[in-house]
C-alpha cells in the first residue's frame, strides 16, 4: 500500500506525540530516581558530571519501559487532535475506512516494534552494565567483584568454586570441582582442588596445575591423589561462560542469554526460565504494535465516550497486558506452560481481544 501525504502527516504527527511522551516519562523518571538515590550520592560524594552521565545509561531502560505507554498516549492525542479539528470526520466522509486510517499507526508501531527488539537486546543491557558499574563502584551499591568467589554448578551432581578468575590470562586461581551423588540426601563423592585450572584453547578443556583429588569411596574412607598437572575434559563451562554467569539478566545481551542457555542445556540444567527471559525481552518489543491497535480504534471511535475515558480505558487494557505477561511468565516458570508460549501468551490473547474491538467499532 502505497504511502500518501495524509499518511506523512498523520505519520509525523504521531511520531511527534511519541516522542513528547518519551521525554515527559524520561523527565518523571529521573526526578524520581534522584530523589531516592540523592542520599547516596552525597554520602559517596558523587560528582554533577558522574550523576549526569548515571543518568544517561538510564535512560535507554527508561525509554524501553514507557515506549508502549508513550505510543498509547500519542495515539489518543494524534487520534484527538483530528477529531477536534474534524479532519478526522472529512476522512470519514471521503470515503477513508478504518483499517486505512489505521496504517500509517500500524507501519510505525512495526519499525518500533522491529526496532525495539535491537534497543532492547543489545543497547538497553549495555547501558544498564555502565549504570550498574556506577552503582558499584561510586555509590557502594550492589558491590561484587567480577571473576572473585564464583560459585556455580556446571551439570546435574557438579559444582565448581572459583577463588579468583583472571579474564585476560584465562587462569583461574583457588578452583574446586566437586562431584556429588544425586539421591536422597545427596553424597559428596570426589572432590578436585588446584591451585590454578589454565585453559587450553587448542584442546578446549581445562588444565589443573598441583591438584589433590579426594575419593570418598564410603562416609569413612578417603582415598587421596596428588597430580602436578591433571587434563580436565569433562568441564562444560569456558572461559567465556565465566563472567556472564555473574550478571543479572537486565544486563546480557540477547546472544549472551543464549550463550548461557546452550552452556546450562550442555550441562542437563533446567533453562526454562532463562528461556522465557529470552523470548519475552522479544515479545514484549511488540507490546509498541499491540497498543495501537487497542488505542487508535478506541480513541476514533466517538461513542467511546469522553476523551478522559477512552484514555482511562486504554490505559486500564495496557496495564492488564502488562499485568498478564507477568503472570503467564509465573506460570511458565513454575513448568506449567512451553517457555515460547509463555512469553507469547499475553500477545496473543490481546491481539485477538484487539481484533474484536477493530471489527465492533463503525467503519
Amino acid at each position: 500500500m502505497k504511502i500518501k501525504i495524509l499518511d506523512k502527516y498523520i505519520i509525523k504527527q504521531f511520531v511527534l506525540s511519541i516522542l513528547f511522551g518519551l521525554i515527559t516519562f524520561a523527565l518523571i523518571f529521573v526526578i524520581v530516581d534522584l530523589m531516592e538515590n540523592l542520599d547516596d550520592f552525597l554520602d559517596q560524594q558523587v560528582s554533577k558530571e558522574l550523576i549526569a552521565i548515571y543518568y544517561i545509561y538510564f535512560l535507554p531502560e527508561i525509554v524501553r519501559l514507557t515506549l508502549p505507554i508513550s505510543i498509547l498516549l500519542a495515539c489518543m492525542f494524534t487520534v484527538g487532535k483530528l477529531n477536534n479539528f474534524n479532519e478526522l470526520t472529512v476522512m470519514k466522509a471521503s470515503g477513508i475506512s478504518l483499517y486505512r486510517f489505521m496504517f500509517p499507526f500500524i507501519v510505525v508501531g512495526i519499525i518500533l516494534s522491529m526496532f525495539s527488539i535491537f534497543f532492547s537486546g543489545w543497547i538497553v543491557p549495555e547501558s544498564n552494565r555502565h549504570k550498574v558499574y556506577i552503582e558499584q563502584n561510586h555509590m557502594k551499591k550492589n558491590l561484587v567483584n567480577p571473576g572473585t568467589n564464583l560459585f556455580f554448578q556446571d551439570e546435574n551432581g557438579r559444582y565448581i568454586n572459583i577463588g579468583y578468575y583472571d579474564q585476560y590470562s584465562q587462569i583461574i586461581s583457588r578452583a574446586g570441582i566437586v562431584h556429588t551423588e544425586i539421591k536422597n540426601p545427596p553424597r559428596i563423592i570426589k572432590r578436585i582442588d588446584c591451585e590454578k585450572l589454565i585453559w587450553d584453547s587448542l584442546a578446549q578443556n581445562w588444565i589443573a596445575i598441583n591438584v589433590i583429588e579426594n575419593n570418598f569411596t564410603s562416609d569413612s574412607i578417603n582415598i587421596i591423589t596428588k597430580y602436578d598437572t591433571l587434563k580436565i575434559t569433562y568441564l562444560n563451562f569456558k572461559p567465556d561462560d565465566i563472567l556472564i554467569k555473574q550478571k543479572r539478566i537486565e544486563e546480557m545481551t540477547l546472544p549472551e542469554i543464549r550463550q548461557v542457555i546452550d552452556s546450562q542445556k550442555r550441562s542437563g540444567l533446567d533453562v526454562t526460565k532463562l528461556e522465557i527471559d529470552f523470548h519475552s525481552i522479544i515479545a514484549f518489543s511488540f507490546a509498541s504494535l499491540i497498543v495501537i491497535f487497542f488505542g487508535v480504534p478506541f480513541s476514533a471511535d466517538k461513542r467511546s465516550g469522553t476523551v478522559a475515558f477512552q484514555f482511562g480505558m486504554n490505559l486500564f487494557f495496557t496495564f492488564i497486558y502488562l499485568a498478564f505477561m507477568k503472570i503467564s511468565q509465573s506460570f511458565g516458570k513454575n513448568g506449567l506452560m512451553n517457555p515460547i508460549l509463555t512469553a507469547w501468551f499475553a500477545n496473543f490473547v490481546f491481539i485477538a481481544v484487539a481484533i474484536i474491538n477493530i471489527l465492533r467499532v463503525r467503519k
